[in-house]
């Protein structure tokens, strides 16, 4: 997929990242992986993210990036795959090379590590990247990695194939400037924790798709709110929320991380073998699995 079909493809509907399975031992458990993303497949998502920020990239090794990736295209079927991809910068065109090379459509560019940076800086980290590759590439503005206006405008001049913007900020007036200042130049996603928590503020900011994390677990109940949210349905959407989503935000907020774990031990609920979250994560605590079950029963599919 060229980097012109997977902007498209990305703003086509919802997207989802899957979490990456492990065993016993921590070590990526490649056939339950696959089992679960061929069944999200089903669900007409249209991107999915392999190692990306659910699916734990910052406790995946370089090595093991690619590896997940090419496992996740051969269980996707037609959907797009997408890799994570971050670090410093000689580490970030390493893994998207890596991954490029094992099938990924695109890469979603994380966070570089611990340091903050100029605009500058960023400007030349994210083109270096851009360079490196042929597909098609995805910046996250998020914690230590915020694009200015002026800068994503530069790249986006410099850089055909970068595609895509994605806000883990919150930061409403400047993704309102992103989106008025570079139109339909990139692709917009919605990239804050439980997305559909913040959908309608980010829609009315110019954003047309999402990720959703709870995809991994309730496909359905997930299509229906996006579905619900493009067509107006605030009726609809109001009811998920309140039946759904803040009883979810809840247990997820019970713990530091949860926003990872809490979707792994809802995959593990509805039948795949998702395994334990890595170090530094903690799973939930038992009492706190059963209250995700309960919540989770009524919509299992």
């Amino acid at each position: 997929m060229d980097p012109v079909q997977l902007k498209s493809a990305l703003g086509a509907g919802l997207l989802s990242f899957p979490v990456t399975a492990f065993d016993a031992n921590g070590d990526f458990n490649r056939r339950p992986y696959q089992e679960h993303v061929a069944w999200l497949s089903g669900f007409k998502a249209s991107v999915l993210f392999a190692a990306g920020g659910t699916g734990e990239f910052f406790s995946l090794t370089p090595e093991e990036v690619p590896a997940v990736v090419r496992a996740a295209k051969q269980a996707a079927g037609q959907t797009p795959i997408v890799s994570g991809c971050g670090y410093g910068t000689r580490m970030a065109v390493s893994i998207a090379r890596a991954a490029e090379e094992a099938g990924a459509d695109g890469i979603l560019l994380l966070p570089h590590y611990l340091m903050e940076a100029s605009q500058e800086g960023l400007y030349r980290h994210v083109k270096t990247v851009c360079d490196a590759v042929s597909i098609g590439v995805m910046v996250y503005n998020r914690n230590n990695s915020i694009l200015k206006p002026d800068t994503l405008a530069r790249l986006c001049e410099a850089c055909p194939n970068l595609v895509g913007f994605k806000d883990g900020s919150g930061d409403i007036g400047l993704v309102r400037e992103v989106t008025a200042k570079l139109g339909d130049r990139l692709t917009y996603l919605g990239g804050m924790p439980t997305a559909e928590l913040f959908a309608e503020a980010y829609l009315g900011a110019g954003f047309s798709t999402y990720s959703s994390a709870v995809f991994n677990f309730v496909p359905a109940l997930a299509q229906e709110f996006y579905a619900a949210l493009r067509a107006g349905r605030s009726d609809v959407t109001l009811r998920i929320l309140n039946d759904f989503f803040y009883p979810f935000m809840k247990i997820r907020d019970r713990g530091t991380g949860y926003a990872v774990s809490a979707i792994k031990a809802g995959v593990r609920i509805v039948g795949f073998d998702a395994g334990p979250v890595r170090a530094p994560l903690t799973d939930l605590t038992e009492e706190e699995a059963g209250m995700l079950e309960a919540l989770v029963a009524p919509y299992r599919t």
